[in-house]
């Protein structure tokens, strides 16, 4: 059975969509903040680096993929080719690059670009057979973590700093210069760790692992407490190092080691929001209501996914940069933390109100339009 909301969109997807933007706001906070740590700042760096840091994205990568497998599905279902396809993903990919450049000139955390570049590099892999789809996860996938590990293993090597908070550009001229020259390199590089979650994603897509999750409820268990369970006893190490609570013998193997476990704790999320999917939807067949207001809410957000991820760095831009409140210095890391969670039950209450007056998202409208503009079509697909 189909676990659906309005329009007949499935819920799992979106649920997990809207607490991913929960888990990229914990851990991407954190980066803008230098104020003097503390005791309970210790501890909020444990938590974050356990439980978001590096895990987010894995699952941001992962629903990207997943994304696809469903435009792809809807695509094939409505009678369009091979050929069709391929142009369609490739504006989108393009498009995806265009808006992930005015955001990543903006704040230095953009994935949207780096999702547009791999999606036209690997477009053919759509089609893969799923024996190509998870060979080439298995094989980039050491090569993606070391990617993402490489600042933080050479910063524990001595060989770099890594920049904080401290050490962003004091006016906005200087700060969109640097972003103009950090942009490319940084699009090319993130496009390797991409590519093992987007495979994955489009591998469960179609098996509509997460569009019919009270079919797959005993894989999504399986899969829920293996991923998650390596996750944490693979993460538990790292996030002490980068916690600050302890300094192994061989501190790069314990980064890597997190990294790559994070992959496993992405898609246990996932997995376990699937789970949740079904009871969710169990509920509502019991009480034959809607689904409660939270659970309304959360699957709103995730419909406008892109849009609140993109809000999330205009509030970090306005509250943190040396050119606006300059925030960062007087912050911790609990701090950043606080103020990611609160950033996100603004974006919940937002969504909610655009659900409720009937606003799609403004950036999943645009991109949509600039996608579809030749074919005609609509997908109920968000990016």
């Amino acid at each position: 059975m189909t676990v659906t909301t309005l329009r007949g969109r499935s819920l799992a997807p979106d649920l997990a969509r809207g607490f991913m933007l929960l888990a990229i706001a914990l851990a991407h906070a954190p980066v803008f903040v230098s104020g003097s740590p503390g005791v309970l700042d210790g501890v909020a760096a444990f938590l974050d680096h356990l439980l978001a840091h590096n895990q987010a994205r894995p699952m941001f990568v992962f629903l990207f993929g997943y994304a696809l497998g469903q435009l792809a599905y809807r695509h094939h279902t409505r009678g369009g080719d091979w050929v069709s396809l391929r142009k369609l993903l490739r504006r989108r990919s393009l498009w995806l690059i265009v808006i992930g450049f005015v955001h990543g000139v903006l704040v230095p955390l953009d994935i949207v670009a780096v999702y547009g570049l791999t999606l036209l590099v690997l477009a053919p892999l759509v089609r893969a057979r799923d024996s190509v789809l998870c060979w080439t996860a298995a094989l980039t996938l050491v090569p993606a973590a070391l990617v993402v590990s490489a600042p933080i293993m050479l910063a524990f090597a001595g060989a770099v700093d890594i920049a904080g908070a401290g050490m962003m550009p004091s006016d906005l001229g200087s700060h969109l210069l640097s972003g103009l020259q950090t942009w490319p390199l940084k699009t090319v590089l993130g496009t390797i760790d991409i590519v093992p979650g987007m495979l994955l994603g489009i591998w469960a897509a179609r098996r509509r692992i997460l569009d019919e999750p009270e079919r797959h409820r005993t894989l999504l268990r399986r899969v829920a407490v293996i991923c998650l369970g390596v996750a944490l006893v693979g993460r538990l190490p790292g996030a002490l190092l980068m916690a600050g609570a302890w300094m192994p013998a061989v501190p790069s193997a314990v980064v890597l080691a997190h990294t790559l476990t994070g992959y496993a704790g992405g898609i246990g999320l996932a997995a376990l929001i699937g789970l949740v999917a079904t009871r969710a939807e169990r509920a509502r067949r019991t009480t034959s209501a809607g689904h409660g207001p939270f659970t309304t809410a959360l699957a709103a957000l995730g419909q406008r996914s892109l849009t609140f991820y993109l809000f999330q760095s205009v509030v970090f831009l306005l509250l943190f940069y040396p050119f606006t409140l300059d925030l960062g210095d007087d912050l911790g890391f609990a701090a950043a933390l606080g103020i990611a969670v609160a950033i996100w039950a603004v974006s919940v209450l937002l969504a909610d109100w655009m659900r409720r007056v009937g606003h799609r998202g403004p950036l999943e409208v645009l991109l949509r339009r600039l996608t579809y503009r030749r074919s005609g079509r609509r997908s109920s697909v968000a990016p």
